[in-house]
């Protein structure tokens, strides 16, 4: 668990400046000296025009050589810790988790299922509460998913 905190740390500097990769719609594969990842920004939200809120995202990241693979639900906003955040990939459900040290974040502990769930899937979706108490739902596109996730477990 140390090691993925740790890689989490270095994502959550380094993504900003990368950021500008990831595209409404499509999966884009990046890869970097220690890890690669690939990644999608909504194609919907339900978030009121006047409010606001920073970047968000969908990940799939692991390190170079390593197998394990992550995935990660980035907010634009702190959730309410604790609470679920809910991903629906079309039928599914799963529930990710949120910490006090990184609460714009969420992960799960079923990575395999989720991933395996997102190459069948045309659809993902993220149900989430901040911690102001706004409940959000953004919608993300399943289509070429899979592509994107085979070149990441090539090349890394």
């Amino acid at each position: 668990m140390k090691i993925i905190l740790k890689l989490l740390l270095v994502l959550y500097v380094a993504l900003p400046s990368t950021l500008i990769a990831l595209e409404e719609g499509k999966w884009s594969f990046e890869k970097a000296d220690e890890y690669c990842y690939i990644g999608s920004l909504a194609t919907e939200t339900d978030l009121p025009s006047d409010k606001k809120r920073g970047d968000f995202y969908v990940l799939v990241y692991k390190n170079i050589g390593n197998p394990d693979t992550v995935v990660q639900i980035e907010a634009g906003y702190s959730y309410k810790v604790p609470s679920d955040i809910i991903i629906s990939i079309d039928k599914g459900e799963y529930k990710f988790y949120t910490t006090e040290d990184l609460p714009t974040a969420a992960w799960t502990e079923e990575d395999a299922k989720v991933i395996f769930a997102m190459k069948k899937g045309l659809e993902l979706k993220v149900t989430g509460e901040s911690s102001r108490g706004t409940v959000t739902v953004d919608t993300y596109t399943l289509n070429g998913f899979t592509a994107a996730y085979n070149k990441l477990t090539e090349k890394c």
